[in-house]
């Protein structure tokens, strides 16, 4: 299998002057993209995991192709197998962009099986990704560290920068696989950096009032959000979203909270939010929905602005229910 990491280095960003509304941007270059350029029958044929990658390569792709995604917005990423349909797909990749095994680890045989000849773009090892170690109990100080050796969050995605950083690496690579049309992927991923910049400034502003906040998550997925915004969490019901904690954790937990004073609380969509409810000993906790990965969100290059616009907008309800 061929890897490319491919160190972007550039530092150009586009200005727009979209008010408040920048995530609209995509769907309006989208649409334009797409009326003047339609998709090219012999683009590379791009396969990507979750759907926040997919919204990023979809971003760089505008005009030219669409990507394939094998882990639908709302499946589980960590144990993500492949059906029928998503085997052919990966069959067929000239290029397959996904964020790697720490991440999906299930999906590592078969991209090498079933895909062993396309081009390989692993996001988590990428030159300048920012990577934060898995946090310990009770430790929401992870370090950034510039490698991938399982010790460190996957959820890499929620921090903007890393957004930005990959797609100059996703325009890069497709530049290799379809060099007729390089220019127009690199044009791509700079019209998208200079919306995320908005958006990553916009969103700055709408987290202060909650800096400093207690509130307490059902599991530990979000320390990049939280780390490039400044915000604080109290702890998490669970480490990762594999399993129930245990009662020795939930022990650590309800002490903690217990000197906390008020707090709110975020549920993912595939959890209960009852066990907050239990977990916590608080019949009257505010809950409110956090969802790292879009599964509510339709699939394309409007999928990441909206995730993070979204995951912003819960925070700073939290803040107002305080």
């Amino acid at each position: 299998m061929i890897c490319y990491n491919i160190a972007y280095i550039k530092t150009v960003v586009l200005t727009y002057k979209m008010g408040s509304e920048v995530t609209r941007f995509f769907g309006f270059i989208a649409a334009v993209l797409m009326a003047v350029a339609p998709a090219r029958a012999d683009s590379p044929v791009v396969v990507t995991d979750i759907a926040p990658v997919h919204s990023l390569v979809a971003i760089v792709m505008l005009g030219m192709g669409t990507p394939l995604m094998i882990v639908p917005p709302g499946g589980g990423a960590h144990g993500a197998t492949l059906r029928p349909s998503q085997a052919r797909a990966l069959q067929r990749a000239d290029l397959v962009i996904w964020m790697g095994p720490g991440l999906t680890p299930r999906l590592s045989k078969s991209i090498e099986t079933l895909a062993g000849g396309a081009v390989q773009l692993q996001l988590l090892g990428a030159p300048g990704t920012q990577l934060l170690s898995m946090r310990e109990d009770g430790d929401h100080d992870g370090d950034h560290s510039h490698d991938d050796d399982g010790l460190h969050d996957p959820h890499a995605w929620l921090d903007p920068e890393n957004g930005h950083l990959w797609l100059g690496l996703i325009a890069d690579v497709l530049a290799v696989q379809d060099p007729e049309n390089a220019a127009k992927y690199r044009a791509n991923a700079l019209a998208g950096q200079g919306a995320l910049r908005l958006l990553q400034s916009e969103l700055t502003t709408l987290l202060k009032p909650m800096r400093g906040r207690a509130y307490v998550t059902f599991h530990d997925a979000y320390q990049y959000f939280e780390t490039r915004f400044g915000l604080s969490p109290a702890g998490a019901v669970s480490a990762s979203d594999a399993g129930n904690p245990g009662p020795a954790r939930v022990a650590r937990l309800r002490a903690l909270l217990a000197k906390t004073g008020r707090y709110c609380a975020f549920s993912a969509p595939q959890f209960d939010p009852g066990l907050l409810h239990a977990v916590t000993g608080r019949d009257d906790l505010r809950i409110i929905p956090l969802d790292p990965i879009g599964g509510q969100l339709t699939a394309g290059p409007g999928l990441y602005p909206s995730l993070l616009r979204n995951m912003a907008a819960a925070f700073a309800e939290c803040a107002q229910a305080r």
